[in-house]
Order: structure tokens, then sequence, then C-alpha cells
């Protein structure tokens, strides 16, 4: 590291390219104008009524995955939102808004800042001048450069993003407990279908049985109660406790094999859930404190998927955990329109919180090019400061981190096309 804050020459930096410094910067690269035209006039009309034309196609063809569509763009261009509003509020210099990647589409500019649409639907991206030393910035924007504010102005712009993931999902949470109430799950599963000649139908359970615990152990829900039965092995004899006509039954199970080698008890299952109505004051609330456990298990979620044993395993079809399982929004968009058709409009809020909740944890991870590495390193040069009991600024140089970032985003990369691929050949 290194507190000097002027660009490496190519000699400092001899492998350096305009893709690294993206990398680095979290898609803020240096602009050509003379380049970097405006993309506007008869093509860009036609390219926004393309888009517009796509949407409405989707909006005939599957409304709820529409809605869903709808719903995840919304959040992108908030999320960018936050960083935007967030750096002019701070002073910092903000020349491009863009919903996409790729090349323009259509673009006007209003001030210093350029706003438009880009081609390729992967995200979205705010270009803030000076996020590292690798940017190289105008001498006379230097001061409005995002390296040169103070740490925690540094903190507040990077961390807007995944802030505004959460008011998100605080609001449509708010939204579903206030009008439709918050369901709740409750202790047992609902047994749906059996296996033809499986275990549990071998051994007496029915449809319709409510599980209530296994060997003596009571669980909530579809995800503990699979748990629960993998923890065991092939051949084991356990003993299922299920409610039949308002009755409790005891029934001895002997374990079958899954595909994967792993204990299978023959059945599919769905959780019970409650429906609690609430007070608008309650609901306000209860959207609030549900966050909590919502980024717990997101977070806990992110650290599974993020596992590349857990991608291969997935890939070579060792591993049926979903928990684990690496998914996209393809996958997702696929099982939106069944919440839809079975929950209707709660059913699809439900899942856009859950999702803003999850985006904004896994954002919010201190890898770089993600939003969390760039506060990790703001930390970082602050603790720097710290040591030289704060009189003197510190720059980290985060060329250094280049090869680690780099194999950030391989991993990224082997997790999206991970994804996609088990999305497409085995829909959730």
């Amino acid at each position: 590291m290194t507190d000097q804050l002027t660009p490496p020459t190519e000699e400092d930096a001899p492998g350096r390219s305009k893709f690294t410094s993206e990398i680095m910067a979290g898609g803020a690269v240096t602009e050509n104008l003379e380049q970097d035209e405006l993309a506007g006039g008869m093509r860009g009309a036609l390219s926004m009524l393309v888009i517009l034309g796509l949407f409405a196609w989707l909006g005939f063809a599957n409304f709820w995955i529409f809605v869903f569509v709808v719903g995840v763009v919304i959040s992108i261009f908030l999320h960018e939102l936050g960083h935007y509003l967030t750096a002019k509020w701070t002073g910092m210099k903000v020349t491009q808004f863009f919903l996409f990647f790729g090349p323009r589409l259509w673009s006007f500019r209003r001030g210093e800042t350029e706003y438009g649409v880009r081609a390729l639907p992967l995200g979205a991206f705010v270009r803030i001048i000076g996020m590292n030393r690798m940017d190289e910035v105008e001498p006379g924007d230097e001061v409005r450069a995002y390296r040169q504010k103070s740490f925690p102005r540094r903190l507040l712009v990077i961390s807007a993003g995944s802030l505004m993931h959460m008011l998100i999902a605080v609001t449509l949470l708010f939204g579903v407990y206030a009008i439709a109430g918050e369901d709740t799950v409750r202790d047992g599963v609902e047994v749906q279908t059996l296996v033809d000649g499986g275990a549990a139908q071998s051994a007496g359970v029915l449809a319709g049985d409510i599980v209530r615990s296994v060997d003596g152990e009571s669980f909530t829900g579809s995800n503990e109660f699979g748990e629960l039965i993998r923890s065991n092995n092939p051949g084991d004899a356990i003993t299922l406790t299920v409610l039949r006509n308002g009755v409790e039954e005891s029934i001895p199970v002997m374990l079958g094999v899954s595909d994967t080698g792993g204990a299978l008890v023959g059945v599919s299952s769905s959780s019970i859930f409650e429906t609690i109505d609430h007070s608008v004051p309650a609901a306000a609330g209860n959207a609030v404190a549900d966050i909590v456990p919502f980024s717990w298990e997101s977070t806990k979620g992110v650290i599974k998927v993020l596992n590349p044993v857990n991608i291969l395993t997935h890939l070579t079809g060792s591993n049926d955990d979903l928990s684990s399982r690496p998914t996209t929004l393809v996958g997702v968009a696929g099982i939106s329109d069944d919440v839809g058709e079975n929950s209707g409009w709660a059913g699809m809020l439900l899942l856009l919180a859950v999702l803003n909740v999850f985006v904004g944890v896994f954002n919010m991870f201190p890898l770089l090019p993600l939003d969390g590495g760039h506060a990790a390193i703001a930390l970082y040069e602050r603790v720097r400061e710290g040591a030289r009991g704060g009189k003197q600024r510190y720059f980290a140089d985060v060329e250094r981190l280049m090869p680690f970032a780099m194999g950030v985003v391989t991993v990224l990369a082997m997790l999206m096309f991970a994804g996609l691929y088990l999305d497409i050949t085995k829909p959730l």
C-alpha cells in the first residue's frame, strides 16, 4: 500500500488495461467524450421502442414474470439512484448514470452528467470520478473525486445502493403485512405427494398428513425437514410423528436412497403457514424487524453459494441441497409465475422483498469489485490514518488487489454460468 495519490504511469503498471480499471472502479472508467458520443435521434428512439415492445410482449405472454422483471429493473434503478443522490449530496462529481451495460442505446446530458440506457440488461452503473488512484481525473476536478472525500462520505456513498435495497424491502414488507397480513411458518410440514413404492408410502404415510417431528426432533418448514432427513444414511430407521385427522401417530420409516446417494424419505412437502393480521404500526415495526433475520439467512446463503465446491457438486449432480445451489434471475423469474398464481400480489411483493435483501447483503460482502470491497478499502484507509494519529491522509494502492479482484470476478462468472445452466436444465 502507498500514500501516493497520483495515477500510476505505464511503468508503474505496465499490464493495466481499461478492463482492469473497470474492475477496480466497479464499472467506472475514464471517458473519452470524443468517442463516447450521446446516443439519440432515430436510432435512440427505435432502440427504446424495441425495449418497450419487449416489455409489452412479456406482459401479454406472462403477467407475473412481467411484474417480477419490472420489479427487478426498478430495484436496479433505485440502487444506482442511491449512489447518485448521496454522491451529489456529498459534493462528488457524477458523469454517468446508465441503466444496463454495453453499447449505448439512448442517452442525453444534463449539466455534467449523461443519463441513458445501454444494450445489455446485466445491471446498471453510476460513474463517480476518482474512485481510486487508478482512475485518472482532471486536476481541476480532483477536489470532487470520491477518493478525496472524508471517510464518512465515502462510506455513505458506497453503501447507499445496499441501503436502498433494504429500504425497498422494508417498504414491500410493510405493504404486504398491512394489506394481506404476515405469513408465519408453523412447526412441521404437510405431505403433498408420495413416491410410488417409496419409503414413506411403504411405511403408511398418506398425502395430507402433517409431519410434526423426526425421531422426536421438531422442525419448522420444508427446508429443515429435508435437512433432518439428509442427516441420516440410506437404510436408517427413523420415526415420523404425524398428525392425521386430529390424532398423532408414530410411523417407523426405513429410509431409501436418492439419485445422489443420500437418504430419501420419498415425499414432497410444503411448509405450513399461518396468516397474522397487523395494524399499520405493527406492520411497520415487523417490516423493519424482519430485515434482521432475512439478512442473516441471506448471509448464510451467500456463503454457501459462493463456495466453489458447492457449485461443482451441483453441476455434477451430487448435490441436491437447494439452499446451496447457484441460481440466476432466470431461475427466480421461472418460479415467480408460480408464486404469482398461488399467492397473487402479496406473494410477488414478498419475493421481491426477499430478493432485495439478498442482493443488498451480497453487494456488501468485502470483495472487489462489489461495493463492499470499496467499503473495506475505505475502512482500511481509515485504520491506517488512525495509526498515524489522524493527521495524514492515507490512500490505498488498490492495484495490489488486482489478482484477488480477478479471482472474485472468475468465481462470480463461474457462479453465473453454472446457475444459468442449472436454471435451464434443472428448473427450480
